[in-house]
């Protein structure tokens, strides 16, 4: 019987195999390091377009920049012109307020109803008058509240006295002053009145009446 020693077969098939994977793993850890330095140069390619791009913008940021400061140098101006036109309409209305307040009261009140006292302070208006009834104060209030330059018109106060053997009814009114070109708030001032006797109304208020009558006529 023949004998036939299959050892060194053996031995060369693993030796063969285990080159086989050698080769095999060594091919492997190649392609990696390909595609790691090809991606590290497309990543590098990048970073270097973003660095241009980079600097690019700032160059134009830079060649703006001029520009931008002009624009801003033009809105603070601006912003100051319309500071000081908003000072100067708050004078002129703050002069022309008690004028128009004077002469709506002298419109507003009623024959037989007399003022003896009126002022203005923060924007409120307060007035003292009398008349023979009560039917003249509630007429005098309903004219007050339809003016635009009067809201919130409240009666404080009504009392029956005798003045020079005449039974009058006096009477305190508070209200709020409205100026229809201003903002909110911004009332005009007026100035007192001093009192007056019954039978007149008060000089103060009369004087523009005569104006816008001589005006109408």
């Amino acid at each position: 019987m023949i004998r036939i020693n299959l050892l060194p077969v053996r031995e060369a098939r693993k030796k063969a195999d285990l080159r086989q994977q050698l080769v095999l793993i060594a091919g492997s850890a190649l392609g990696s390091l390909v595609l790691a330095l090809l991606f590290h140069q497309v990543l590098r390619s990048q970073i270097t377009d973003a660095r241009e791009r980079t600097v690019g913008l700032e160059q134009q940021l830079a060649q703006f920049k001029p520009q931008q400061e002009k624009v801003d140098a033009f809105k603070a101006q601006k912003a100051e012109i319309e500071q000081k036109l908003q000072v100067i309409e708050r004078l002129e209305r703050s002069r022309s307020g008690p004028v128009h307040i004077l002469d709506e009261l002298a419109m507003r009140t009623p024959d037989r109803v007399w003022l003896t006292l009126l002022a203005a302070n923060d924007g409120r208006i307060e007035l003292k008058g009398m008349s023979l009834d009560n039917e003249l104060v509630a007429l005098f209030l309903t004219s007050l509240n339809e003016s635009k330059y009067f809201a919130n018109v409240e009666l404080k106060e009504t009392e029956l006295r005798t003045v020079d053997s005449l039974k009058l009814n006096t009477f305190r009114i508070f209200a709020q002053l409205e100026s229809p070109d201003a903002p909110a708030g911004a009332g005009p001032a007026a100035p007192a009145v001093k009192p007056g006797r019954p039978g007149a109304k008060p000089a103060a208020a009369k004087a523009p009446a005569r104006a816008a009558a001589r005006k109408e006529g």
